[in-house]
Order: C-alpha cells, then structure tokens, then sequence
C-alpha cells in the first residue's frame, strides 16, 4: 500500500503545503531532492522533522530523506533493502521494536500531490491516482531513523504510516496511508507528548474531498515520468458475445426452416454443427478436434445454401393449403421422397374449377 506518490513541488512549497512556514525552518541535502510525478520506494524525498531535542517552540527541518526505512540497527557491511519497509501499519507501530523506540524523537511528515493504488481484478491491475480535488497536497504522518554504512556514511531513511481504508476508498484497498488533513493533527504529531499514543491522529481519513481515477497501466514502471503518469484514462469495456451465441443462434433458424417440410427439416437437423461443449480431454485429440477448429472447418453448414438442394421437392404455399383443408395425406404417401419438382397439370378432365392437387395428379395415374 501507498508504494507509488507523486512530489513536484517546489522545495520552498513543503513548508507551506505543511501548515509550518511560521517556524524557522533549516534546510538539509535538499540538493539531492528531484520532482518526480512517479516517486518510488529509494527515491529521495523532501521530509519535515523536528529540530533534534527541541521543544513545541523550536523550528523544523526540512530534509531530503531516502524513501524505505534501514533501521540504525542494520549491520553496516549489509545491502539495505529500501523495499523492505516503505510502509508501516500504525496499528503496529508501538509493538514492533523496528518503530517503537522511533515513536518518542523520530516522527516526520511527508507532503506530496497525491499516490497511486493498484486496483486488482483477477490476474490484472488497473492504477489509480489519488488526490484532493482542489490540488492541495497530502501530508502523510511518517517515521525516520538513520544508519551508518560500512564506509561511515549516515543515511536518513524514513516509512510512512498506513491505517485500514476509509469507507469510499475500501473498493480499490484494504489499507491506505494515514493522512494528516488539518493543522492540528499535524502538530499533535510533530511535536506532540512522546507518550501520546496518536489514537486519534493516526486513522483513515473520511473527507469528501479526497478523489481519483484511472490511470496508464506503465506506472508499474518506476522509469515511467512525467505528465502522463496523472493524465486520466477511459476504461475499456468488453462487450463481446461468446462464440456459442453464434452457434445457438444458427441452431435457432435451422430449427424454423425445418417448418417449410419433413425433408428439408431432416436435412438440417442431420447437418447441424456439433456442440462446443465436448467431452473432458477429447477436444485436443485427433477424433474432436478442437473449438478452434470446429469454427474454422469450411465443412460448417451453413444456412444459407442449405435450402438450394432439394428446394424444388417443396410443394409450393398453394398446393400445401389445399392439401391441407381438403383430404389427409397418407402417412407413406406423404412421406415419400420427391425426385422432381412439382408441375401444374392442365386439362385433367375433370369439371372442378379447382386447380388439382398434388393428391388428385398421383391417384388418377
């Protein structure tokens, strides 16, 4: 959580952005200090502290702090591991030895314009930028202690606080960093009594002004910089239908065609295309071949050439309403196959004006 920030300000802005400008500020390393719209853990970054062993009256500094905590006591011939602790549960702090003896002397705050969560949906992660809507920066409560290298060199390194999220932002993570939103949770935290316990500073923020949204997916990439890393982007939607809807519909028109005669039907019921839903472990074998291959065979019948071969056997709309309303067709003479199409004969000798049925022509032969 919180593993992303944005920090473009001004080195002269942090204090103002802090609420602190009306004490004497001193300034440290802040040489080492580069703006970045994609801040990640081993950056340094602009932290506002308490002047050591001062009191509520003294001033502050402000100092350019490696983000990821080393403890003082991490062996000096050790890799410090920036990663290992860019975050640290509140909830935890006053158990944990790591933090614990930092409470007292060693409490900080960071000001950036905003930090990005990762939203997770299955396998993938979709970004977002969080931020106050009127642009104002965020002041995190955050911890620091230092550590001295092999080579006697004294790093300051510092975590900042994270608590369970509000209750609009519980939808993209289950955590979110503690933010300081007024001046009087940021000076009980500065320069508060060392045996408060901060009940009250350290939890989620509820206010309605804290907003984001989508981002591009390359802020994964900490070498990813600049404007684009804040632009908003527009979410893909899928609104594509499977590939058995296409089949279930083909199903659903030969099921109607079969309505124009039995042979017709039988054809169409005869040549339907398999289902897609085969056996386990039978679609990759040589007998079924796969889903792929089903949709790509030029064998696939469709449906419209079937009515070509053997339309002509059809009796036409005429012929098969009169048959209907005059006689009951025999079962074996109504299922017969025809070879040849049907023809109106003339001059049957008969004194009906009605045209002859198919009926009548077979059974005067």
């Amino acid at each position: 959580m919180c593993g992303r920030a944005r920090c473009t300000m001004r080195a002269d802005d942090i204090p103002r952005a802090t609420r602190l400008n009306g004490r004497p500020i001193r300034s440290i390393n802040m040489d080492r200090y580069r703006p970045s719209y994609n801040v990640s853990p081993g950056r340094d970054v602009p932290v506002i502290r308490r002047e050591d062993g001062g009191s509520d009256s003294d001033g502050v500094v402000l100092q350019c702090m490696r983000w990821g905590l080393i403890p003082s006591f991490t062996k000096k011939n050790e890799k410090p591991d920036h990663y290992k602790m860019f975050n640290a549960r509140s909830e935890s702090i006053h158990e944990k030895a790591s933090f614990r003896r930092l409470i007292p002397n060693n409490r900080c705050v960071v000001a950036v314009e905003g930090f990005y969560e990762w939203k997770k949906d299955g396998s993938k992660k979709q970004p977002y930028y969080v931020h106050f809507k009127d642009g104002q920066p965020l002041v995190f409560a955050a911890l620091y202690d230092t550590w001295k290298n092999s080579e006697g060199e004294i790093l300051y390194t510092f975590t900042i606080l994270t608590t369970s999220s509000s209750s609009t932002l519980g939808w993209l993570h289950d955590r979110m960093p503690v933010i300081l939103g007024d001046k009087e949770s940021m000076d009980a935290w500065l320069f508060g009594s060392p045996s408060c316990k901060f009940e009250t500073v350290l939890k989620p923020y509820e206010g309605a002004d804290l907003v984001w949204y989508p981002v591009a997916s390359a802020m994964g990439k900490p070498s990813f910089d600049g404007p684009e890393c804040i632009m908003e982007i527009k979410l893909k939607t899928e609104d594509t239908k499977p590939i058995s809807q296409f089949f279930l519909k083909k199903g659903v028109d030969s099921k109607q065609g079969s309505n124009l005669g039995s042979m017709h039907g039988d054809f169409i019921k005869n040549n339907q295309p398999k289902s897609l839903k085969e056996e386990p472990g039978t679609q990759d074998s040589p007998d079924h071949p796969s889903v792929t291959d089903e949709v790509d065979d030029e064998s696939k019948p469709n449906i419209s050439t079937l009515p070509n071969e053997g339309a002509g056997n059809l009796p036409i709309k005429r012929d098969y309403e009169e048959l209907s309303a005059d006689t009951k067709p025999a079962s074996g003479e109504a299922e017969k196959p025809r070879t040849s199409p049907v023809k109106k004969k003339k001059n049957l000798g008969t004194t009906d004006d009605k045209q002859p049925t198919l009926l009548s022509f077979f059974g005067k032969r």
